[in-house]
């Protein structure tokens, strides 16, 4: 399975289904490596935000990332399904607003235009997420539960009762993507009618209208909300067609309600951050729900990756004199011997391991090995790099840790190892809060990993 992008950038514009604000996509080919990332091209630094399941921040009506900083995209999970189900895994998408256009409130045009827009095939090959044994989510208050089990390929099933007349029980599945176009991509979002109010109460919906939702009608309104909402769509007046829903709306499919939480899950899932082989199956799956379960399968990501690959040839990104004047440790408690690789959530650095540690004086002299706990500290180290990289004058900075969480020591580290260490964030950086996973590997192989969290303050 090869990576894959767009051939050329193309443009979509609409209103916002929230703020209702217009807002352009400009959709962009990227290099191999890239991942699905958003830049808002409205705000003077024209920051970047990446599609992962961390970087989720909201979830009611919608799914919501933002980085550090606080910026934020709205409502991307139709996008995102429309990626997945193409098989894009490197665009960059600009846009001009917070919220991605609702459009027609389903998943086509966006489809449609990629298509058009033609795919690209790179020359790397895509890391997929092999599920090896089961995942399970459950809030039994909400009577959600969602589960992943190993499959050959990735598919779906979906099951969901709203206990109503109008819409009750229901099922769908998707055992192909390359039937995505045509079986998932038009279902559309749907709300009751008696929803409506509150929302429009409440400030939100404002790009909704008749034509982008399947509004379902179970109970009856009086006249003087019905008013408000033909006010509120500009309509002269709202009717009720026989399979329950506004202004004789016909459906694409029976059960399109089940269809598009099917679509949700898809674009919420993608925020993995690679394609997964898996069987998911949901039942009264919600965007909440999901971005949790998302979250659960990035962990079973890191705690199943047995190795590393970094190339040992190339020129540091840091050397040792560039180290210490980044942190304040020197020898012998400085752990760290060079930076191969960083970016903005994660950094990769190793440590050479002599006989001539002092700790090896004293612990296990008849038989060196390398005490658990310095490994810890040279990861925490390496940490504290990658979170100083996340404020404009770093050297007027320290980083502090203030726990640790889920150590695990798999294997002795001995004279002679050379130890690779990598750093990845959890989560965005919050007030100076740096939630981090850290694995240490020798020859490949994992020697030790960790949860750390840190905070970083101003020096006095």
């Amino acid at each position: 399975m090869k990576q894959q992008t767009l051939r050329k950038s193309f443009t979509l514009s609409g209103k916002g289904l929230h703020g209702g604000k217009n807002v352009n996509l400009i959709f962009n080919p990227a290099k191999e490596e890239h991942g699905i990332k958003f830049q808002r091209i409205d705000i003077e630094e024209k920051p970047i935000i990446e599609a992962i399941a961390t970087n989720v921040h909201e979830t009611k009506r919608g799914t919501s990332i933002c980085n550090y900083k606080g910026y934020e995209v709205k409502t991307i999970e139709h996008l995102m399904a429309s990626l997945v189900g193409c098989g894009i895994n490197n665009v960059l998408i600009q846009i001009d607003g917070d919220e991605a256009p609702i459009l027609d409130g389903s998943s086509t045009l966006i489809t449609n235009a990629i298509l058009d827009a033609g795919i690209l095939q790179q020359e790397k090959e895509q890391p997929v997420f092999v599920l090896k044994d089961v995942i399970r989510y459950e809030d039994k208050e909400q009577g959600i539960e969602i589960i992943a089990i190993p499959s050959d390929t990735f598919k779906l099933s979906v099951y969901v009762d709203y206990k109503t007349n109008v819409l009750g029980t229901m099922f769908a599945e998707l055992n192909s993507m390359d039937d995505f176009v045509k079986e998932i991509a038009p279902s559309r979002t749907f709300c009751f009618l008696h929803e409506l109010l509150p929302l429009i109460k409440n400030g939100l919906i404002k790009g909704g209208d008749v034509e982008n939702a399947v509004v379902y009608v179970e109970h009856l309104i009086d006249d003087a909300d019905k008013n408000e909402i033909c006010d509120f769509f500009n309509v002269k007046d709202v009717k009720i067609s026989e399979n329950g829903t506004l202004n004789d709306i016909s459906l694409h499919y029976d059960n399109e309600a089940a269809r598009h939480k099917l679509l949700d899950l898809i674009g919420d899932i993608a925020l993995v951050g690679k394609p997964v082989q898996a069987h998911i199956i949901a039942k009264c799956p919600g965007h909440t729900a999901n971005n949790q379960f998302a979250r659960l399968m990035i962990d079973r990501m890191k705690k199943d990756k047995a190795g590393i690959s970094v190339d040992l040839t190339k020129e540091p990104v840091y050397k040792i004199e560039d180290i210490k004047k980044i942190l304040p440790h020197r020898p012998p408690f400085l752990l760290v011997d060079r930076v191969l690789e960083i970016t903005e959530n994660r950094i990769v650095g190793t440590k050479n391991v002599t006989i001539n540690e002092p700790f090896f004086i004293g612990h296990f002299p008849d038989e060196a090995v390398m005490p658990g706990v310095l490994i810890m500290e040279g990861l925490a180290q390496l940490g504290g790099i990658l979170a100083l990289g996340q404020v404009p004058d770093p050297e007027h900075y320290s980083t502090y840790f203030l726990k640790l969480n889920d150590v695990r020591w798999r294997q002795k580290v001995v004279p002679g190892d050379m130890l690779i260490y990598e750093m990845v964030l959890v989560e965005p950086v919050n007030r100076g809060i740096v939630h981090m996973f850290g694995k240490a590997f020798v020859n490949n192989k994992l020697v030790a990993e960790g949860d750390l969290m840190a905070q970083i303050i101003r020096n006095r």
